[in-house]
């Protein structure tokens, strides 16, 4: 297959990190961007004891400005894997957390991606994935706030797919399970940025934690390069 210029956007950590470095790997050109520049200079280390090739950059998706530095790179994919989780009851999130699960995985995600469809109409050619979740095909209690905001991107990726079809854009969806990445764990974390004392929670978030077995993340990245490469059309 022809190298492609592919752009996954949270490749700090997780299945982005490990999806981001393989395809590097095989060939491809990529762009890894992290949240943080701390998490671009472990990225970086990572890369180079691999010897692998990797443009790092950092891009905080739900900043105008790191937008707009990234649409001044050219490439043919677009995978969006910056997400973020808040856990505990929708009924306790505070505010500003709830809003910040939004502006990350659905305002910063779709924002981002106009630019770059705009690109693509313009090329007549393009991939964009999503990589959102089984949580958002399906509930679960306490994740009420991650789950939303998948739902919301589900909706998101389907329009999209509808609107760009007649510009030879393709656009799938990733709906990992629950892999070991650290990522879940840390949605039960949270709590710690609330304002409010926990205590003072109908459902006291300390008590809760991520109740599903997790699987081995290194499963999970052939399955998505072939839906990032289009190599497969199962959703």
């Amino acid at each position: 297959m022809k190298a492609k210029r592919i752009l996954i956007t949270g490749a700090g950590s997780g299945l982005g990190k490990l999806t981001a470095l393989t395809l590097a790997t095989l060939g491809h050109s990529v762009i890894a961007t992290t949240e943080t520049e701390k998490h671009a200079e472990i990225l970086r280390k990572d890369a180079e004891a691999l010897k692998i090739t990797l443009s790092i950059e950092k891009l905080d998706i739900t900043n105008e400005s790191d937008r707009r530095k990234a649409w001044t790179w050219d490439i043919d994919i677009l995978v969006n894997n910056a997400g973020v989780s808040e856990g505990g009851s929708l009924i306790d999130i505070p505010e500003e957390n709830l809003r910040n699960q939004f502006e990350v995985n659905v305002m910063g995600t779709t924002l981002l991606t106009q630019g770059f469809a705009r690109q693509m109409v313009q090329k007549n050619n393009g991939r964009i994935i999503f990589v959102s979740s089984i949580s958002g095909l399906m509930a679960n209690a306490f994740s009420g706030a991650y789950v939303s905001s998948k739902y919301a991107l589900e909706g998101v990726a389907s329009t999209l797919s509808q609107e760009l079809m007649e510009h030879n854009i393709e656009v799938a969806t990733i709906n990992p399970g629950p892999y070991l990445t650290g990522f879940n764990d840390e949605e039960h974390e949270r709590y710690r940025t609330w304002p409010t004392l926990p205590e003072e929670s109908i459902f006291n978030p300390i008590k809760l934690s991520f109740a599903l077995k997790q699987y081995k993340a290194k499963d999970a990245v052939a399955p998505m390069i072939r839906v990032i490469l289009g190599e497969t059309k199962k959703y």
